[in-house]
């Protein structure tokens, strides 16, 4: 992991892993278990300015990219203590914020966003859209007098669904549908308060062990003031774009740090564990599994830092962010399958915490996109095959 890493990276990922290491996998896996925010180790990592190290320096940030923010990902990962809505609220919220905001929504949103007090979490995923975003039906009307100060406004309406870590947020980052164009259908952007009137949270329950819970969303009349529009009306579409690359980044991130943990965690056990009068590492049958699962984790690794410095650059980072996502997901799968395999029964067992993660890595292969939709993704763009769907 250090070819060509700067020394103020290093430094980042061994201040970040420190944190993390004061809480560890148990602390985690006991908040998952309990479905209970990990707070604590969230309020630790922004005190110490890395849920904000991505956001800009005048808003009390890091001033630094999404390279910096794969690495804060990765790390408390890779310490056995991943947190979902990083991908969320630092990566997709704060970066868009950033981007596309007024000066005054910066003002309100990032520095909060930066010290890790604040969240905003990303409402774009709806029952009958699936990965079609164009299909999105929640809409947002204007409408004389639906601020909140009596100014025109917005009414919102419509259903969104799996929305992660609601009962968290201060905010929701919503897409609507706004008009009409050639594509079936103008998108825009929204900060909407979780608080509103109007808004319905219903939880949704999911058998994944996870600290973060999951929601069903109802907009019934939500109104919001002119001031909750994030940049041009009928400009969500492009905006959501180059938002969903950090999303992709930082959940790749992510993943290669559930594998790096879930392989220290099986070459340890492996190295001690003894059935007949060696370790059961010496055997290929073990070893095998996990060192091919090592070569897959350094390579996503590799991808996701080719994404982050090319997203960072200005540069298209479609391609690339979506290859991260694809290798770092099937990478951590495997690891820590190979991991629970190297345990035998022991694998299942909770005192070796190993299912939560595993739980984790297969929620990476399906969101935030799919590896189907990925496989279409480069088939039609990298190859220059005809679009299958």
């Amino acid at each position: 992991m250090d070819f060509a890493e700067p020394e103020e990276h290093r430094a980042l990922r061994a201040a970040v892993a420190g944190i993390a290491a004061k809480f560890g996998p148990r602390y985690y896996a006991e908040r998952a278990a309990a479905r209970r925010p990990c707070a604590e180790l969230w309020q630790a990592l922004g005190e110490a300015g890395f849920i904000g190290v991505n956001v800009p320096e005048e808003y009390g940030g890091g001033g630094g990219g999404m390279t910096e923010l794969a690495l804060v990902c990765e790390e408390i990962a890779a310490a056995g203590t991943p947190l979902l809505l990083l991908l969320v609220s630092a990566a997709v919220s704060a970066e868009m914020i950033s981007d596309f905001g007024t000066d005054e929504q910066r003002g309100t949103w990032l520095p909060g966003l930066a010290s890790g007090a604040v969240k905003v979490v990303f409402a774009i995923t709806e029952p009958d859209a699936g990965s079609n975003t164009l299909r999105i039906s929640t809409t947002a009307h204007r409408e004389k007098g639906a601020g909140e100060v009596g100014g025109d406004g917005w009414v919102l309406r419509g259903t969104k669904y799996y929305i992660s870590g609601v009962d968290e947020a201060q905010a929701l980052l919503v897409v609507a549908r706004t008009g009409q164009d050639e594509r079936g259908g103008q998108l825009s952007l929204f900060i909407v308060p979780t608080d509103a009137p109007g808004l319905d949270k219903h939880l949704l329950p999911v058998d994944l062990l996870l600290p973060e819970r999951q929601f069903t969303l109802y907009f019934d009349d939500v109104r919001v003031g002119p001031g909750a529009l994030v940049g041009k009306e009928g400009e969500g579409f492009r905006q959501v774009f180059h938002g969903l690359n950090p999303e992709r980044i930082t959940g790749a991130a992510l993943g290669v740090g559930i594998a790096r943990y879930a392989l220290g965690a099986a070459a340890r056990y492996a190295a001690e564990r003894k059935v007949w009068s060696e370790p059961i590492g010496t055997h290929q049958g073990v070893a095998h599994p996990l060192a091919k699962a090592k070569i897959e984790t350094e390579l996503a690794a590799l991808m996701i830092r080719q994404a982050a410095w090319q997203h960072d650059h200005g540069l298209p980072a479609g391609e690339s962010s979506n290859m991260a996502k694809y290798a770092a997901a099937e990478a951590a799968i495997a690891a820590v399958d190979a991991a629970i395999q190297a345990h035998g029964g022991n694998g299942l067992a909770s005192e070796y915490g190993l299912i939560p993660y595993w739980g984790l890595a297969r929620l990476l292969r399906i969101a935030p996109v799919n590896r189907e939709m990925i496989l279409n993704y480069v088939a039609q763009h990298s190859l220059g095959l005809p679009r299958s769907y």
